[in-house]
Order: structure tokens, then sequence, then C-alpha cells
């Protein structure tokens, strides 16, 4: 892949994904394997005018090796030096981006216990960021960096640099990036479509969906009146993409409002070690059942993570026929997979709710896929009508 092009995704980044103001500085953490194309971005930022780009490096190789020999306890702990770090460019009105990387083999020899460990140090410190994303208000973005590792895991077949050069095309194709088109505009347009489906499905006056698919998912989400897929944002607020890419339109249901069983429809990543084949039975809205086989431990280590990671934060619809799904690639990245199906999330719920107790609260927010070619989604209208909203995959209207 040609530097010309790496550049103008990284300047999308900068401009579509974080949209950095004059001045303002920029708070990074990268995958210690996509070190090169994180001076690449810093670069661009400051084409853009930032501030100061402060690259933090998030080492798994390292943290697997403490792992091993460490007390869970060592490894899941946040020193102040690192909490300071984070918190001093926040307070100076840093935004935040995370340039993710795939390496899932690295973690195949650890164990459950060793990547929950992992797991739970990396989303202590980007609770940091997250906080800040909520308080402070400020641009956040998450994103992928190609890899020679994932490209190895994702094309086999292919030698290295060629494998390499496949995966950095198809991301490029999935953000929508050609040599010669006007990148912003393209996501311009994109995020008006987002907002037309959001403000759609807001006019249905919804308050409950009903999804089920031939896997054996049949879960009833219950909705709040403040739950809302469409955006209305301040006028004077700075516009940014959270997740690039992104097909999803998303809303945070009613805490104890999910009952049913839902399947996993694609692998989850948590803490580098690849879960598969699993699913979760909701009562009350809480997970009072983890299915699994390999990897039941850590899912149960998840939902236990306090008392709120039992408990939906976040239901999203992404169509079946998303040019992510039809790549017919699973990437083995949450970023990307989520987009490629409707998904949940367990943990924290999007942004704050005017009362109290209706929408989820936790430490964690983790996203997985339940999407299905079959999924059907009814909605249940606040006068007690059903009418649909999902089928096969994809919207009814």
């Amino acid at each position: 892949m040609n530097e010309k092009m790496i550049r103008k995704y990284a300047r999308m980044l900068v401009t579509v994904g974080i949209n950095v103001q004059p001045g303002q500085k920029v708070l990074v953490e990268a995958c210690i394997e996509g070190y090169q194309f994180a001076n690449i971005f810093a670069q661009e930022c400051y084409k853009q005018g930032s501030g100061e780009v402060i690259i933090n490096y998030l080492d798994l190789a390292g943290l697997k090796t403490k792992a091993q020999y460490m007390p869970d306890e060592e490894v899941r702990k946040i020193q102040q030096w690192e909490a300071d770090r984070y918190q001093n460019a926040l307070d100076d009105g840093a935004c935040t981006i995370r340039l993710e990387g795939v390496n899932p083999k690295l973690m195949e020899d650890a164990t459950e216990a060793q990547a929950n460990a992992i797991f739970s140090y990396i989303d202590n410190y980007r609770n940091i960021m997250r906080r800040a994303s909520r308080e402070k208000r400020c641009q956040w973005c998450i994103a992928m960096v190609p890899t020679y590792e994932w490209a190895e895991l994702m094309f086999p077949e292919l030698d290295r640099e060629a494998a390499l050069d496949k995966l950095w095309q198809t991301v490029l194709d999935l953000c929508y990036i050609t040599e010669d088109n006007d990148i912003d505009e393209v996501w311009r347009q994109k995020n008006e479509k987002k907002q037309a489906q959001g403000e759609k499905m807001d006019a249905l006056n919804l308050k409950a969906l009903h999804f089920t698919a031939s896997n054996g998912t049949d879960l009833t989400v219950e909705l709040t009146k403040y739950s809302k897929y469409s955006y209305k944002r301040n006028p004077d607020a700075i516009r940014f993409n959270a997740n690039i890419p992104t097909e999803e339109i998303c809303t945070t249901p009613y805490k104890y409002g999910t009952e049913g069983v839902v399947y996993a429809s694609r692998p989850l990543i948590l803490g580098g070690k690849k879960v598969e084949n699993f699913g979760f039975r909701f009562e009350k809205g809480k997970v009072v059942e983890v299915i699994a086989g390999e990897g039941k431990e850590m899912l149960e280590a998840l939902v236990n993570t306090d008392e709120g990671a039992a408990y939906l934060g976040e239901t999203a619809l992404v169509e079946y026929s998303s040019a992510i799904s039809q790549s017919g690639l699973v990437y083995y990245n949450t970023l990307i997979d989520e987009n490629a199906s409707c998904h949940l999330a367990l943990g924290r719920g999007l942004g704050m709710c005017p009362e109290e107790g209706l929408f989820n609260d936790s430490s964690t927010h983790i996203d997985f896929m339940m999407g299905t070619a079959d999924m059907n989604i009814d909605g249940l209208t606040q006068d007690g009508q059903w009418v649909p909203v999902f089928r096969n995959g994809d919207f009814a209207f």
C-alpha cells in the first residue's frame, strides 16, 4: 500500500474521526505493532494545527509476560503515575484516539485468568479516557491499524507483504477511501443517512424490540422514552465520529427490561483471547446464565466485573447487507465485527439519562455480535402494536 493512501487514512482520522481543533492536544493509545502508522498519524495532526500529540503504546506482549509472573491484583492495578499521565492531558482539553491492532495468536497459550487480568488493566485505564468523554464532552475515536500479525491471520495464503497490502486495502474500502474522493464529504453524507435511519426508528415510538433468529436467539429488550436512535447535537458542539469504520445506529435500553436468550454470531476478543460459540440468558435485565464451553470463565468474570456488568448498556442495529458483512470476513476485532451485524453491549449505557435508574452504569462496556442473515426484529409500539423493524437481517422500511 502506497504511503499516499495511508496518509489519507491518517488525515481522515484527524478530520473526520476526532476533528482535532487548533492547538488541541491529542492523547493517543496505539498498539505497539503499529508504531509506524502512529507516527504518520501524529504528523497529520500537527499539519492540521493540533497541539502536542501524546502517544502511549499498548504492549500486549509485555502485559502477557507480566501476567505470567505477577499476581493478578498487580497486573490489574493502574499505577498513579499512569493515571496522572492521561488525566493531565485530559484536564488540558485533549481529545483521544485509540489506534487498535489485532494479534489474537499472541494470547493463545495464556490462561483465562491471565487474560482476565490483562483485560481488567486495559479496561481500567481506558475508563480514564471514557470518563473524560462523558464529563468534558471531548472528542474521541477508535480506529484500526493494519499490522503484519493481523494480516497474516486474515490472509494466511499470502506472503507477509502481500497480506499487509491486502489488509490495508480492505480497511480503506470499509472506510470508503479511494485515491480521488473527498473523504470528508463522503462521511458527511454517510452520517446524514444514519441520522435519517435513526429518526425513522424514533418515529415508531417503540417501547420494546423482539429479536429472533434460527440460532436460538429469542430476546426482548425494553426501551425507555429516552432511548433514541437519532441524535440532536448542540449546534456549538464539535462533531466527531467515535468509531471508524461504523455502520450502526444505537441506543441505551431500559436496565431491567431484557428477557430471554441471545447467542453470539461472531467471536469476541477479551484480553487478547478469542471466545466463540457463546450466549447469555437474561431475566429482569440481568444475565442469569452464561452459555459457553471454552471461555466460560472469562465471560463469567466479565459479567461479575461489577453490579452493572451483567446488564445491557447498548442495543445497536446494523443491516446484515452492510459492506463489512458482505466482505465475508471475520476480523477478530470488535470495532469492525460489530459493524457487520446487530449487536448488544454489556455494561455502561450510552450518555446520561435525565431520570436516575433507567440506564445501566458500569465500569465496563463490552459489545458482542448477535445479528444473523435471518434475524427478524419486531418493535412493540407504545399503543401495543407490533411492527416489523428487521426482516432477514435488514431494515423492513
